[in-house]
C-alpha cells in the first residue's frame, strides 16, 4: 500500500519511506554511507558522515582498511556512528558510471542489497539510505533510482526473517525525491506489491 501524501509503501511488516532531509540527522539504527574503496571519507554524503561522526569513524574504516585493504565496490562494512545519531554507519561502495555497459547495475544492486544484508545481521530494525553512485560517480538519478528501489522493495519482500521495521531513503534535494517518488509508484502499479 502507498501513500503517496506521507510517502510511505508498507512491505509486510517493513515501511519504506522517501524523504528529503540530510542523512547525518537521522536518528536510527544505521545510516548508510555511499564510500569510496578505502574508506577515507570524501566528498558529498561521504565526508559529511565522516565530518559529522567524528574521529571513532575514520579510526574504526582504518581498522577495516588494515584488516582487508578498503571495500570493494558493491560491499558494505559495519562501524559504529561515532558523534552521529545513527548507532551504526553501514559504509558501501557503489559504482562509478560509465555509460551503463561495465556492470554498473548490478554493483548498484549489490551495495543496496549487501548493506541491507548487514543490517539484517545486525539485528537491525531501523535504516536510512541515500541515493548511491548519484553524485560525484556520475550515475543518472532516474536510473538509479529506478535500480535502487527495485532492490530494496525485493528485498523486504523477500528475505526473511529479519526484523527490519523501517527502511528510509534520506534525499539530498527536492528534485531528487520526486524522482524516487515517480519511480516508486511506477513499481508498485507494474509489481502489485501486496503488504
Amino acid at each position: 500500500m502507498y501513500n503517496a501524501l506521507m510517502k510511505k509503501f508498507l512491505i509486510k511488516n517493513c515501511a519504506l519511506l522517501l524523504k528529503q532531509g540530510d542523512i547525518t540527522k537521522e536518528k536510527v539504527d544505521a545510516i548508510v554511507n555511499a564510500a569510496n574503496s578505502m574508506l577515507a571519507g570524501g566528498g558529498g554524503v561521504d565526508g559529511a558522515i565522516h565530518e559529522a561522526g567524528g574521529p571513532m569513524i575514520e579510526e574504526e574504516c582504518r581498522k577495516i582498511r588494515e584488516m582487508q585493504g578498503g571495500c570493494p565496490a558493491g560491499e558494505a562494512v559495519i562501524t559504529p556512528g561515532g558523534k552521529l545519531l545513527a548507532k551504526y554507519v553501514i559504509h558501501t561502495v557503489g559504482p562509478v558510471w560509465q555509460g551503463g555497459n561495465a556492470g554498473e547495475e548490478e554493483l548498484l544492486r549489490s551495495s543496496y542489497r549487501n548493506s541491507l544484508l548487514l543490517a539484517v545481521k545486525s539485528g537491525l530494525y531501523f535504516v536510512s539510505l541515500p541515493s548511491i553512485s548519484t553524485g560525484s560517480y556520475g550515475y543518472p538519478v532516474d536510473q538509479a533510482a529506478r535500480v535502487a528501489l527495485t532492490e530494496v522493495t525485493g528485498f523486504l519482500n523477500k528475505v526473511r526473517p529479519y526484523k527490519l521495521r523501517q527502511v528510509s531513503f534520506v534525499l539530498f534535494s527536492e528534485d531528487i525525491l520526486n524522482i524516487y517518488r515517480t519511480v516508486l509508484e511506477d513499481i508498485v502499479v507494474r509489481s502489485n506489491f501486496q503488504p
